[in-house]
Parts: structure tokens; C-alpha cells; sequence
């Protein structure tokens, strides 16, 4: 909306989503290898930092260029925090010997930026009714600088003496995409979550799903909150989810898959259960996924191996777009589906090569 009503052509705000995307295509690994080499909290403050930075210019200069500077900036802030968030989380609690509680928590953040839509979505229409896309603006750089303030003072574990900045920040990035993409019982992990992570694509679509289904203009948004809601108390759930198997995992994925393609057939207001319960249920297995990802990871570079993942999300995000473009939402269960069943191989622990000993 501000973008439109800047004067921008439907051509020049596309091109400035394609270069969101690009720059967090580019991003992704390097900043991650950042982390790891320096500080995950401070990452999380920068990537606060830089978003609230990128806000800014949209709001004192509104203009393509300072929309695209901000979309920059925007794109880096969120690389910064992709990895450094879940290694911050897990190497904190590995610390205190609570790992095994990582399901749990980071369910927990996951509901809680579901659940954050309902009061930003409140708090927008009140400032943009008091004072328009500007008091918006500054009230999104401030609530950016105000989570930096609170990332920073997140307690961070002591790094390890091979794990010193003296490394060499190549050597780290090195480190995290060898273990990401040529360690046994990783590299599967690596790819699995990425396309989990990849299907949550497909909520950009549950406002168009909700109108071409006959949902009032005015109860569009309440419906879909009420995805997201559904979305977060999966994800909440998923800590209390004792140890699921591989199997039972993509059994859940499966089960979400039918209930979407359930709603396709009701094509009415009616099917947005069906989306609420799909929606339930991926959520819980994503983050599932991610603790199986995390357990994995042996080396220091966990934030890089996890963005290596977070690169192949991005990436196969681009398919999920084709294929609704090609196929809409029946094209879409299908592609859910070949996810959940491609579960079970990746997530199974591959065995390591062996020795030239062993062959004897």
C-alpha cells in the first residue's frame, strides 16, 4: 500500500520483492558464517538494527530508491537473525544440559511470531488511521530497535577455545557448509527442513484462497488470523510431541496435506478449517524438523550449517511459486505431499563412509 500510493507501477514494486529475494539468496550463508564467527546475539541485534534502519528511509524518503535501499537492508537484518536465533537458542540450552527442552522452546518462539500478527495488525489500522503510513513507519523502527535492545540482553554462552574469532571468518564458513552438505546424518536433515521450510510459502496464498471462496472482504483478515492462530498452537504443541518418529512425522505432514486438499474440494468459507487444521499440523512437523536439525549438528558453525538450510528454503520456495502459478492449490497438496514423503529418508541417519580398514 505505501509502495502503490508512492506513485510506484505494479513493474517497479516487483522489482523490489526480486530484489528482496535476491539479497537474501546471496546473504544467507555468509552472514550466518558471521555468527558463528563472532557473536549470534550480536547478529540478532544488528539484523533489528538494519530492519529498523530500512524502515526508516521508506518513511522520511518514500521513493524507489530509498524503498530499494530499504529492502537491502531489510533482506540483510533478516539473514542476520536466520541461524543465529536457533544456534543462540540451542547452544544456550546445551550449556545448562537442557538441550533436550530445544522442541519446546523454539515451538514456543514459533507460536509467538504467529501469535504477534493479531496485535500488529490492531496496532497498524490504529496508527494508520491517527496518522497514516507515516506515524506507521516511525512506530515500526522503533519496535525494531526496541527487539535489538531485548536481543541484547540475551545471555550467550562462552565460546569454546577452537571456537575463538582467530578461526578466520573463511574458515568457519568453510567448516559449516562442508558439515551441511557432506556430513553424514546432516546433509539429509539439511534438505528436509529446507523444504519444510519451503511449503510455509504457501501462506502468502490463504487471503486469495479465502476471497475466490466467498469470505466477505471485511472477515478476510479475521479468517486469516485464524490460520495463523492454528498455525502457532502446532507449533506450541510440538514440544509436548514425545520424540515422533520419521514416519509419524510425514503420517502428520500427509494427514495436513488431505485436510488442504479437503478444503479445495469445499471451495467455500467452510474450507478454511480444513487450511486452519492443514496449517496446525505442518507447523508442528516444522518445528520438529528443526530440533532434529539442530540434534544433528556437530561442529561449531551451527548457525551456518543451519542457513545453508535457510538458502535451500529460499530456493525451493521459487518451485512452490511455479507450481501454484501452474496448478493452484491441488497442484500445491501434491507437492505437500511428495515433502512428506521424502520425510522419512532424510531425516534417518546416514551412515559414515568407511575406513580404508573397514574394507579388510
Amino acid at each position: 500500500m505505501l509502495f502503490a500510493d508512492s506513485g510506484l507501477s505494479e513493474a517497479e514494486i516487483s522489482a523490489l520483492f526480486a530484489l528482496w529475494s535476491v539479497v537474501g539468496v546471496v546473504a544467507e550463508v555468509p552472514t550466518g558464517a558471521l555468527a558463528d564467527r563472532f557473536s549470534r546475539r550480536s547478529s540478532l541485534v544488528a539484523g533489528g538494527v538494519l530492519q529498523a534502519a530500512g524502515y526508516l528511509l521508506w518513511t522520511a524518503w518514500p521513493g524507489f530508491t530509498a524503498f530499494a535501499a530499504g529492502f537491502v537492508l531489510w533482506g540483510l537484518g533478516a539473514t542476520l537473525v536466520s541461524g543465529a536465533l536457533e544456534a543462540l537458542i540451542y547452544d544456550g540450552l546445551a550449556e545448562v544440559g537442557a538441550q533436550k527442552h530445544f522442541t519446546r522452546v523454539y515451538g514456543q518462539v514459533n507460536a509467538l511470531e504467529l501469535i504477534a500478527q493479531i496485535p500488529a495488525a490492531g496496532a497498524a489500522t490504529v496508527l494508520f488511521v491517527s496518522g497514516g503510513f507515516e506515524l506507521v513507519g516511525y512506530a515500526s523502527v522503533g519496535m525494531c530497535l526496541l527487539a535489538s535492545a531485548i536481543a541484547a540482553r540475551l545471555p550467550e554462552p562462552e565460546r569454546s577455545q577452537d571456537s575463538e574469532p582467530e578461526r578466520g571468518y573463511f574458515t568457519t564458513l568453510r567448516s559449516g557448509v562442508v558439515e551441511a552438505v557432506s556430513t553424514p546424518g546432516v546433509r539429509g536433515v539439511v534438505v528436509v527442513v529446507a523444504l519444510l521450510t519451503a511449503v510455509d510459502a504457501i501462506e502468502e496464498y490463504f487471503p486469495l484462497l479465502a476471497h475466490g471462496w466467498n469470505v466477505p472482504a471485511s472477515w478476510n483478515p479475521l479468517a486469516v488470523v485464524g490460520i495463523a492462530i492454528a498455525g502457532a498452537a502446532g507449533a506450541a504443541m510440538a514440544g509436548r510431541w514425545a520424540t515422533p518418529g520419521a514416519r509419524t512425522l510425514a503420517v502428520t505432514l500427509g494427514a495436513g496435506a488431505l485436510a488442504l486438499g479437503g478444503s479445495g474440494l469445499l471451495a467455500g468459507p467452510a474450507g478454511l478449517a480444513g487450511v486452519a487444521l492443514f496449517y496446525g499440523l505442518y507447523r508442528a512437523v516444522l518445528v520438529v524438523g528443526n530440533a532434529r536439525l539442530q540434534e544433528r549438528i556437530r561442529g561449531e558453525a551451527r548457525a551456518t550449517v543451519t542457513s545453508v538450510s535457510g538458502l535451500c528454503a529460499d530456493l525451493a520456495s521459487l518451485v512452490l511459486f511455479g507450481v501454484w502459478a501452474l496448478g493452484g492449490l491441488a497442484a500445491s497438496v501434491v507437492l505437500v505431499v511428495v515433502v512428506a514423503v521424502a520425510l522419512p529418508f532424510g531425516l534417518r541417519r546416514e551412515r559414515a563412509p568407511l575406513s580404508p580398514g573397514d574394507h579388510s
